[in-house]
């Protein structure tokens, strides 16, 4: 049974009489979904008691709102919220997040079942072991400094990135990180920064949340067509050079070069997305793009693909005149990120850790993306993969003649969850007909199993 009198507050000043004040309050609770279909309430000798009124009042107020339908009376059953009482509506569409499929290609995520779970713990407990109590309060917006020292050293010799531990920030993954690039570069007049395009299509939509316009330009088998930035009047670049996002080539080196002068020659930032630069598997990764320009470019990267994504881990090292505006963003964006997860990993950075795990899940998704490469040779023949041997997802083209949404369709109905590259273009329609396989979190048997239904499901829609 509900404690009511949590939701009724009578004011015995106030001219609205007692009755009327119960039934405001219950009517309310019910309104805002506090008091949920079929709660029962006390009785009313028991709620008059509780709010010291007459048992007369609280009579009057339930005979009331029982005459409004708010309330519903069953002898022997009590006084209850009415079952069709202010029910919530329904959600216009399914939630993405909440939706299960049997053959699950999503895309950024991991080898989950990798996770380094004992090695997590031990550092936990040694984090929370030698964590001075003073550290457990309000934390550095810019990130623990145990975490942004480690960092830098880890960075500069994985990724050549040059920075030290005042000019990173720890943010909420890059997205965040991102958001907070932007919303920095438009308080300092910027309006348009160019993206890929294709490129993902969620920074489009934290882009422009930043108050920036976003402005395509064409990716082709060597990375983006640096050749037509100076056209876009952008002020800023967002980048995926190592491996881009969504089509998995490499940005070639003379448009490394000419995208670095570009920057160099319009006073401009380039912000770069170090996608999936951990997963390299027929040679060593390209270093980040920073490195060479350190003042001209914002580098962002994440535990989400070397881990987990739900960590929520990320970084960002920004060109000293950025470093200031850019913790200050970070810190009323949310006063800064978790602090303990930060020192475990750092702990886990430190003693090499991170990097045995890195060499155990590149071993793995290089067999699964093995894996998916047969399994599409063998059931999809005519479909061509691109991109080159890196990363958690690939990009599959289809069939000439295919349909891509009736494709994303018809393999959601036998289970199988894939996601088509049209929505990650600027104009959707543009390109050819082409799907996008997230791999790293499935076995090798359950690629092969998802293919074989993709492949059925390719069929269907052609039929159809």
């Amino acid at each position: 049974m509900v404690v009511v009198d949590h939701f009724v507050r009578l004011d015995r000043r106030s001219a609205v009489p007692l009755r009327a004040q119960i039934e405001q309050g219950l009517r309310a609770g019910i309104r805002e979904g506090r008091l949920h279909p079929g709660t029962r309430l006390p009785s009313s000798r028991a709620l008059a008691a509780d709010l010291g009124v007459a048992r007369g009042v609280v009579v009057e107020a339930y005979a009331q709102l029982s005459a409004e339908g708010w309330l519903a009376s069953r002898q022997g059953s009590g006084t209850r919220v009415a079952p069709a009482a202010a029910a919530a509506a329904p959600d216009p569409e399914p939630w993405p997040f909440e939706q299960t499929h049997r053959h699950d290609f999503a895309l950024g995520v991991p080898d989950l079942a990798a996770f380094p779970r004992a090695a997590w713990l031990a550092a936990t407990r040694r984090v929370l072991r030698d964590l001075p109590d003073t550290r457990l309060s309000h934390p550095d917006p810019r990130g623990a400094i145990g975490l942004r020292t480690v960092l830098a050293a880890w960075l500069g010799r994985q990724r050549g990135v040059v920075t030290t531990a005042d000019r990173l920030v720890v943010t909420n993954g890059f997205w965040q990180g991102l958001a907070i690039t932007c919303a920095v570069l438009a308080a300092r007049g910027a309006t348009r920064i160019a993206m890929e395009d294709p490129g993902f299509v969620y920074h489009r939509h934290v882009v422009r949340r930043a108050g920036l316009e976003p402005v395509p330009v064409p990716v082709d088998e060597a990375g983006m067509r640096v050749d037509r930035l100076a056209a876009t009047g952008a002020d800023a670049a967002l980048v995926t050079p190592a491996h881009q996002s969504p089509t998995g080539v490499v940005l070639a080196p003379e448009r490394r070069t000419a995208l670095i002068a570009w920057a160099q020659e319009h006073d401009a930032v380039l912000v770069e997305d170090d996608y999936d630069a951990e997963h390299r598997y027929d040679r060593e990764p390209v270093g980040a793009l920073q490195g060479h320009a350190p003042e001209h470019v914002v580098y962002g990267g994440s535990a989400s693909k070397t881990l987990a994504p739900a960590l929520r881990l990320g970084w960002i090292a920004v060109p000293a005149d950025l470093a200031r505006a850019v913790a200050l963003e970070k810190g009323f964006a949310d006063a800064g990120s978790p602090t303990l997860e930060q020192l475990v990993l750092a702990d886990l950075i430190e003693r090499g850790e991170l990097d045995r795990h890195l060499r155990r899940t590149r071993a793995a998704h290089r067999r699964r993306r093995d894996a998916l490469a047969a399994a599409l040779a063998e059931h999809l023949p005519e479909a061509r993969l691109h991109g080159v041997a890196a990363g958690l997802h690939a990009m599959v083209e289809l069939p000439p003649g295919s349909d891509e949404r009736a494709v994303v369709a018809a393999a959601a109905r036998r289970g199988v969850r894939v996601e088509g590259v049209g929505v990650h273009r600027f104009d959707t329609a543009a390109g050819p007909p082409a799907l996008l396989l997230g791999y790293g979190a499935l076995t090798e048997q359950a690629i092969r199993r998802g293919v074989a239904e993709l492949a059925a499901a390719v069929d269907d829609a052609a039929r159809r």
